[in-house]
């Protein structure tokens, strides 16, 4: 994780105001499970979910578009505080859905961070004034992003977008302090 950005992605990283997040291959492993029932479930991880809860108390909206429906992300998005209007399952114009979230929160695109992995991500990734993706992106979701993470979806890569902007922000060691044992360098 980069301790200091480039002075050109830091000016990128100042206005965001809302994380858009996909969920197979992001917030998840892009595994999918089902159940005999026909019952999806997915496997999040804890350091994601920690790294919403700090955009959020930033100020940072999350928002989720997922292509598919599933019970399981509005459970995890819900208990994670992320806006229910802000939580969308079984997309098929996540350009549109993005839309309906900046008129809701009145921005734009140069406010706006997303990560998506595969190719139905890309166009909210065009749109987006920072655009991020885990290290297991498909090449052409690499090639369009301004950060790669280190760590594969549903393994972290939330986690070090969310570090990134918070740090971009200069907002990160105020978040984080509480848990920073005395005497270690704050910096």
């Amino acid at each position: 994780m980069p301790s200091r950005l480039p002075a050109d992605v830091s000016a990128k990283l100042e206005p965001i105001k809302l994380v858009v997040l996909d969920v197979d291959g992001v917030l998840t492993d892009g595994s999918l499970i089902y159940s005999g029932d026909g019952e999806d479930r997915k496997r999040f991880s804890v350091r994601d979910g920690l790294a919403i809860r700090l955009l959020l108390r930033a100020g940072i909206q999350v928002g989720v578009i997922s292509g598919r429906s599933s019970q399981a992300v509005i459970t995890r998005c819900s208990e994670l505080g992320v806006r229910s209007e802000l939580i969308v399952v079984g997309s098929s114009d996540k350009p549109a859905d993005l839309d309906r979230m900046e008129e809701l929160l009145q921005i734009s695109d140069s406010e706006v961070a997303a990560m998506g992995d595969d190719l139905p991500d890309l166009p909210l990734l065009a749109r987006a004034a920072f655009a991020a993706c885990p290290t297991d992106a498909a090449p052409e979701v690499i090639a369009s992003c301004d950060l790669v993470c280190g760590a594969e979806g549903g393994r972290g890569a939330v986690r070090e977008l969310a570090e990134v902007v918070l740090k971009g922000q200069g907002r990160w060691i105020e978040l984080v302090s509480d848990w920073l044992t005395p005497g270690m360098q704050r910096g």
